[in-house]
């Protein structure tokens, strides 16, 4: 029975041992072998001084350590932490001791750029590293932190696989499994903490909708602190498959992959699909009989760009989904409805049930705007160490049934949704200011501090505009530091150093001072107007 993260391996190594698992370039490991090197990890790790819920940073470039290490530290009955190889060190050292992680498994590269942030992280006591790269032993002598070796700890042999099913497995399903972070509506990123039943939930339910078998080969490009791109993981082990990694820098070389490995299955955001409908990706030059299926995800694809995908792709059954990292998915578009409803959301996931709620609580009449409400097994445990926002978000059924369980939570997504004579779900926008862009969630706050940072503004503001192809670009309005002239290009290269590409404002336009409301505040809905207004 399959109840823990680390099952969904262990089982299909069983049943399909010298089964090609992963692929990463000219990598290629068997059950069996991932098997194997997650075991030895998580012996390593508790041999470390890891106890039953200790949190594990993975701040890696997709790669097979990747993979064995979010499989060893669930297997090691800890909490594994994905963070996404873009952020800077301020960033990786917020979430880092926002959870308290009690070890970081990373290269050495990135090392060295954590070196000054290392002290940012008190809880931190040991650090699993790569053999890639040299470190500077005059900067590793200034930091009281024990260094392993990730080579090491993964090449111990181990004893049959039948005996390695249970190595500790103290835990069950409903303990923490891992912690995404992700950007709210203010601040600095949140943890979303996930259980072991959450995960294994999203993996049927996608294996169930998307007929997922031991066949399928997945070609993965999200990341895996990514919550669309863990499932993509965590569904192919379930089932079997094989999940193939790449870094890409042009559409053409996913293409080329996606021949290559005679891929079935690909999940992309809207600015992957814009890409790959380019001239110069190459899609139109090639015909891909093996790919099944293709998967949105993270903002709503443009309608041109869906038109042209299915252009390309005659064969290729195409699935629009919707989502929120606190429940993971909700719903989901069938390819047969895209011909009359190409704009919907769909309906309710398997095993979930989606509530329209009103201002007033009540039920939404077809067409009338609503918030979204999410019941389900994938509703997530809520925030790392927020307990006032986990009240507001994650509250009881509005319509609870006396046969249900009274301390059952649904998730209140926040985003504004409206449904037609037919029960197909449409999104309309979001209560909060989140900016949503390139599949990511970016808090405007966020880019704002780092704005602030440079030393040369007396106020920022930051709104997200509509775009074609990112879903949403990101806009500053920023008033220079005591009416000084102020340099655009070295704002944007200051914001460049100091913050992940997809948050770098597209535009910065200067103003002599930002509206206000009546109370003093920035008034957000004046500057959205005003460039609806200019368009």
């Amino acid at each position: 029975m399959d109840y823990l993260v680390h099952h969904l391996l262990l089982s299909s190594a069983q049943r399909f041992p010298e089964k090609e698992a992963l692929v990463m370039g000219t990598q290629r490991l068997n059950y069996r072998e991932v098997t194997e090197s997650s075991t030895a990890l998580a012996l390593g790790l508790r041999d470390a001084g890891l106890v039953d819920g200790d949190r594990v940073g993975i701040y890696l470039e997709p790669s097979i350590a990747q993979v064995v290490s979010i499989f060893g530290i669930s297997q090691a009955d800890a909490v594994f932490v994905p963070i996404n190889d873009m952020l800077f060190p301020r960033q990786v050292a917020h979430i880092a001791s926002d959870c308290a992680i009690k070890a970081l498994i990373t290269d050495a590269k990135e090392f060295m750029k954590l070196t000054e942030a290392i002290c940012m992280i008190p809880s931190l006591e040991f650090v699993v590293l790569m053999d890639d790269g040299e470190l500077d032993d005059k900067t590793v002598s200034t930091i009281d932190i024990c260094i392993l070796r990730y080579s090491k700890m993964t090449t111990q042999t181990t004893a049959n696989l039948a005996s390695l099913l249970q190595i500790f497995d103290n835990r069950i399903g409903n303990d923490l499994a891992a912690i995404l972070y992700t950007s709210g509506s203010t601040g600095k990123p949140k943890g979303i903490m996930l259980s072991h039943a959450n995960i294994i939930a999203g993996a049927s339910i996608v294996s169930d909708y998307l007929s997922i078998s031991e066949k399928e080969r997945i070609l993965a490009v999200l990341p895996f602190s990514f919550d669309a791109g863990l499932n993509q993981l965590t569904t192919a082990f379930q089932q079997g498959g094989t999940i193939v990694l790449m870094t890409f820098v042009f559409a053409r070389q996913i293409v080329k992959k996606l021949i290559e490995e005679k891929i079935t299955a690909l999940a992309g955001v809207p600015t992957l699909w814009s890409l790959l409908v380019q001239p110069n990706s190459t899609l139109n030059k090639h015909e891909l009989p093996h790919l099944r299926y293709i998967t949105n995800t993270g903002g709503a694809m443009p309608q041109n760009v869906l038109a042209e995908l299915r252009r390309l792709l005659p064969p290729t059954e195409i699935f629009l989904m919707y989502g929120l990292t606190e429940a993971f998915r909700s719903t989901y578009l069938t390819p047969k409805e895209l011909d009359r409803r190409p704009t919907s959301i769909g309906k309710a996931i398997p095993n979930t049930e989606i509530i329209l709620l009103n201002d007033d609580g009540e039920l939404c009449k077809p067409g009338e705007v609503g918030e979204l409400v999410h019941r389900g097994p994938t509703v997530s445990l809520g925030y790392w160490g927020h307990p006032a926002l986990n009240e507001q978000i994650f509250r009881p059924h509005p319509f609870r049934q006396p046969e249900q369980p009274p301390f059952e939570k649904v998730c209140y997504s926040g985003d504004l949704v409206k449904m037609d004579e037919d029960g197909f779900l449409y999104f309309v926008g979001r209560r909060d200011t989140m900016i949503k862009t390139s599949g990511f969630r970016v808090s405007p706050t966020e880019v704002e501090e780092i704005l602030f940072q440079s030393g040369s503004l007396q106020a920022a503001a930051v709104i997200g505009i509509n775009d074609d192809f990112l879903g949403q670009h990101i806009k500053a309005f920023v008033v220079a530091k005591n009416g000084t002239e102020l340099d655009i290009d070295a704002l944007l290269s200051f914001c460049s150093e100091n913050m992940p590409r997809y948050m770098v404002p597209k535009t910065i336009e200067v103003m002599d001072a930002l509206p206000k409301t009546g109370t003093g505040k920035v008034n957000y809905p004046a500057l959205r107007q005003r460039e609806e207004t200019v368009v």
